[in-house]
């Protein structure tokens, strides 16, 4: 694995594209997109406002889903959900409340070359995308998953009415 160059967050009219998913679950067609998008609202950690992105669900699991941060830990809703972890995430049709956890280097090496063997062809552009050139070997596809904040995301339990 090789680092060739670690873009920015997009912005201009590349952000307008990124964003148009959330649109789409807006007007409520977040079904069409499928089970490996979710959108997250979290809060903006400098104006508390809500803020909402689109991320690939990179692993489902029992009480949630874990997602990678593409552009690093400086990109906004990572760091967002750093500072408050409580966030609503919706895939497809189901919304539900959910606390945001770091995953360890380590399990998120491991999380990298799971997906790889599910999403081979995904892993390959998700890791161009993010600047790692690879020659999709599973050592590899594990370095990339050291060098990316992975982020579990555990449905909390509703709130007794």
């Amino acid at each position: 694995m090789e680092i060739v160059e670690r873009p920015a967050p997009p912005t201009g009219l590349r952000r307008r594209l990124w964003r148009l998913p959330i649109r789409l679950y807006r007007m409520g067609l977040g079904p069409l997109l499928g089970r490996r998008i979710m959108l997250l609202t979290h809060t903006g950690r400098v104006s508390g406002l809500p803020r909402q992105v689109v991320i690939e669900v990179v692993q489902k699991e029992e009480d949630g889903y874990v997602a990678a941060s593409g552009f690093g830990p400086r990109a906004d809703w990572y760091r967002n959900v750093m500072a408050t972890p409580e966030v609503t995430i919706q895939v497809a049709g189901t919304r539900t409340q959910a606390t945001a956890a770091p995953i360890a280097t380590d399990e998120g090496a491991e999380i990298m070359a799971r997906y790889a063997v599910r999403h081979p062809s995904a892993a390959r552009r998700l890791c161009k995308l993010m600047g790692f050139a690879v020659d999709g070997s599973t050592e590899d596809y594990r370095e990339v998953g050291r060098h990316i904040p992975f982020v579990r995301f555990t449905k909390r339990p509703a709130a007794a009415a």
